[in-house]
């Protein structure tokens, strides 16, 4: 796996992956951004969420559960002083699907959690994370959460 960070203008760089995909990053104001792109940390987040919701649907959809969506909200807290490292994430799922199996939904959660997520176990090492989940049943308009 390879990765290129590109300056371009002031605080700006431009992200490209080994798979020929690209993201901006920009920098507050305060540092000398523009604010025209993702801070780099958040783009951690974001790592972090996708990386947890495949793993999640892949899990759920090879048991056969009928998905039809799934939405990860990643929360991260900082230290105070440098390194400003995460010291606390929270990870929230909401599963929807027709004639979910909250226990599946649970289980695959906890085998992103301990197996599968690279980031999250990466991430784990030097933060504290949280999960919750809700599962969404459109069949019987239900849910069911943690």
């Amino acid at each position: 796996m390879k990765a290129r960070v590109r300056l371009v203008d002031s605080m700006m760089f431009v992200g490209e992956s080994g798979s020929g995909h690209a993201v901006v990053m920009d920098g507050a104001p305060e540092y000398g951004g523009r604010n025209l792109g993702i801070r780099p940390m958040e783009m951690l987040l974001i790592g972090l969420g996708g990386c947890t919701a495949f793993d999640v649907v892949q899990i759920l959809r090879k048991g056969r559960e009928k998905i039809t969506d799934c939405d990860v909200e990643v929360t991260g807290e900082r230290a105070e002083t440098d390194p400003k490292v995460f010291t606390k994430i929270h990870i929230e799922y909401r599963v929807k699907g027709r004639d979910l199996a909250p226990t599946k939904v649970e289980r695959a959660i906890q085998l992103s959690k301990e197996k599968y997520c690279s980031a999250s176990i990466m991430l784990g090492a030097v933060a504290e994370i949280t999960h919750s989940w809700t599962a969404i049943d459109e069949a019987q308009d239900t849910e069911a959460a943690s």
